[in-house]
């Protein structure tokens, strides 16, 4: 490293902007990019295409230069101060790198017209942890493309990107701008949609997971509204033992999503 090039103020116009895109979503939508921490994290960002720009702490710097000499070849990068990496960091144990992405772009009329669309539709999903793992689940299961809200937590949130593992930039998401009308317009393609709901009938009724076919979740303490719930086909519940009245919703969508990745399998 050439004397001063290591990055030790937050007043560096590139860590102020990093810090920006950290904690205000405002910031990662007008520039389309959002922040990637850990190692694995950097080399899924790095796989997919979307990697912009490195930040690592001094100390991984100069153990990874020696572990790995080719580490850092051909990426745009920074090495910052090891006590203002551990300030920028999102966690409480840093792995000491993090990096900035480009956000995929999906269409959703591309989700509708895949001949085996199995769609996830998200309405009002608040939770980080919820939604990353969702994410993921959803690319476990071989789901074709996720629809969210308005209101959802902000994908680009980054503890939704760490729980989703990866995932993020495997799984085809798009944000809706009218979520009602999309879900009308999901039915009206043929796509049949099934909200999780109470009242609903058993999940594994009657098998129509095997054609194209959408799982509509809700709120996790409020489930979906009533007008979410009108625009649905069918409703469906998981049946439960004891006194449980609902699931978490992560929970909830992964068995719905694994049952219809059954079916499918099993058509």
């Amino acid at each position: 490293m050439k004397p001063g090039s290591v990055i030790s103020s937050q007043d560096n116009s590139r860590i102020k902007n990093l810090i920006k895109l950290m904690k205000k979503p405002r910031a990662r939508k007008e520039q389309g990019i959002f922040v990637v921490e850990g190692l694995k994290m950097l080399e899924e960002a790095r796989a997919s295409g979307l990697l912009l720009q490195v930040y690592a702490s001094e100390s991984f710097y100069k153990e990874r230069s020696m572990s790995s000499p080719g580490f850092f070849a051909g990426l745009d990068y920074e090495v910052v101060a090891d006590s203002l990496f551990a300030e920028v960091s999102d966690t409480v144990t840093p792995q000491g790198v993090l990096g900035t992405a480009a956000m995929p772009s999906y269409s959703l009329n591309a989700l509708l017209d895949d001949p085996g669309a199995l769609l996830l539709l998200l309405e009002d999903i608040r939770d980080p942890g919820n939604m990353g793992t969702i994410i993921r689940t959803a690319e476990g299961a071989g789901v074709t493309g996720i629809l969210l809200s308005p209101s959802c937590v902000d994908i680009y949130n980054p503890k939704v990107v760490r729980s989703t593992m990866g995932s993020i930039f495997r799984v085809p998401i798009c944000i809706s701008g009218d979520f009602y009308s999309d879900l009308t317009n999901i039915s009206n393609m043929g796509i049949r949609v099934y909200a999780a709901h109470l009242s609903g009938k058993p999940y594994d009724t009657d098998g129509g997971f095997t054609e194209r076919c959408a799982i509509l979740i809700g709120n996790e303490a409020n489930g979906l509204t009533d007008r979410a719930i009108s625009l649905a086909d069918a409703l469906i519940t998981i049946p439960m033992a004891g006194r449980v009245e609902s699931l978490n919703a992560a929970v909830a969508a992964a068995i719905l999503m694994y049952e219809a990745a059954r079916q499918r399998r099993n058509r």
